[in-house]
């Protein structure tokens, strides 16, 4: 009987063994790695760094952590944030029509991005646009995709909220004086014609993507996608709009610098998201765009209230505020790229150029931009992408070395091209909308405000 057992234990070990052996010829396992690219893959992982060094494959905790968060920023930017600073820069009577218009564009915006717009800007395509595979959100999962360590929905909803503060920056320089229907049907159109455009030759690996594109541009988180295309469009909107009823006549002073103040403080804070989130993970470049970040907004925002202080006499609210958005707009371009020197020469003239186009330039040709969207976002902008050029350092960011060398000439073809393409789509836009449905309330319905005409509400009962 022992003899018999031993036998029959010897033969299952054997069975074991052939069936082990059979299944690892069959599966073909990889060798495991060893200690030395275990500890490259999570020192990949830390600083983001090498893609190809994934352990697994897998959006990481961190790293996904921190893009639903900048996410959850840059949409704080638009609702409150921007309709809160636009807000209360109106009078009474249009504060209602501003809030809408920053509500109604972020609904559309989201309804075009998960249809067609993230595939448009994002999808393989040719140099000018992407193509259709991601339409409706096909293959935009919670594994990762664009981005090495992000799943491929957080990316997408993170360059969503970019898509919506976009649009919403041109309500600045029409504001109570465009139609909210005409506003929609706007916005609908420059989405396809200018945005999904830019997005993909800047970030899509189009015509203007840096090592990979054809003009060699570096945009770290939007100075030519997000706000010169919408600073420039909403100059040229607002001279096909004109002024508002009593312009140069009426006083048509902010009716809250509280709101406004308030709204501020919220862009300040979503910038984070804005900036350092355009690292696309909790990483280094990352941790350096949040410093140079804080560090131009408030040099920009105090250096504007003591040019006020100096030749005005005060230094106001509104110049504090403007000094700060500036700030924010001028290092978008170039946070990832520039050290804390490079941010506070930024701060100082991202207050000093725009003060000179908001107050000067603005009072020399008369244009009525309500709420100062060209001097700060396209000037500002524009400033940034220049200093970019400038400025930006491969010691703080190693991946531009190969771009270092004629980046100024770089940046310009790209301003450039941003420019035409901005200026000439928002020409043949406007007129459209103009020639179907108009542009403008009656001058009644101006005069009573857009908010009980267009809204059936009043913000402020008399």
């Amino acid at each position: 009987m022992y003899t018999l057992l031993r036998s029959l234990r010897t033969a299952l070990f054997a069975g074991l063994a052939c069936f082990c052996s059979l299944t690892a010829f069959a599966e073909t396992p990889a060798a495991a790695p060893t200690t030395d690219e275990r500890l490259a893959a999570l020192e990949a992982y830390v600083n983001n760094s090498a893609p190809a060094k994934s352990l697994v494959g897998v959006p990481g905790p961190g790293h996904n952590a921190w893009m639903m968060t900048s996410s959850a920023l840059v949409l704080f930017m638009t609702l409150p944030g921007l309709a809160l600073f636009y807000g209360g820069l109106v009078r009474k009577k249009n504060v209602l029509s501003v809030l809408a218009q920053c509500m109604g564009i972020t609904g559309l915006v989201a309804i075009l991005w998960w249809a067609v717009g993230f595939s448009l800007s994002f999808a393989p395509g040719n140099a000018f646009i992407g193509g259709l595979d991601n339409m409706f959100f096909k293959g935009v999962t919670s594994a990762t995709g664009t981005l090495p360590w992000v799943s491929q929905n957080v990316f997408a909803i993170f360059q969503l909220t970019f898509a919506i503060i976009t649009p919403a920056l041109i309500v600045g320089a029409i504001a109570e004086r465009m139609k909210f229907s005409a506003i929609l049907l706007f916005v609908t159109i420059w989405m396809f014609a200018v945005y999904f455009p830019l997005a993909h030759m800047v970030w899509g690996g189009g015509f203007m993507s840096g090592a990979a594109g054809t003009i060699k541009a570096i945009d770290f988180a939007g100075g030519t996608v997000v706000h010169m295309s919408s600073g420039w469009s909403a100059l040229v909107l607002c001279l096909i709009l004109g002024p508002r009823v009593g312009f140069g006549k009426e006083k048509m002073a902010p009716h809250s610098m509280v709101l406004c103040m308030v709204g501020t403080g919220m862009l300040y804070v979503g910038w984070y998201g804005f900036n350092a989130g355009s690292a696309g993970g909790a990483d280094g470049i990352a941790a350096n765009a949040f410093m140079t970040t804080t560090l131009a907004a408030a040099v920009a925002g105090f250096t504007w209230g003591m040019i006020e202080k100096i030749f005005r006499g005060h230094a106001s609210i509104l110049g504090f505020c403007s000094g700060i958005v500036a700030g924010l707009v001028v290092i978008t371009p170039a946070c990832g790229y520039v050290d804390s020197t490079g941010a506070v020469i930024i701060g100082v003239l991202a207050a000093v150029v725009p003060y000179i186009f908001c107050t000067k330039v603005k009072s020399f040709f008369g244009y009525d931009d309500a709420l100062d969207t060209f001097g700060v976002h396209a000037v500002g902008g524009t400033l940034g992408a220049i200093l970019t050029g400038v400025l930006a350092t491969s010691s703080v960011n190693p991946g531009i070395e190969p771009l270092i060398k004629g980046l100024l000439f770089e940046q310009f073809k790209a301003i450039g091209v941003t420019l035409a393409l901005s200026i000439v789509s928002t020409i043949i836009i406007a007129y459209i909308v103009k020639a179907t449905i108009g542009l403008r309330p009656t001058e009644e319905v101006e005069r009573q405000g857009l908010d009980i005409n267009e809204h059936g509400e009043e913000g402020y009962v008399n």
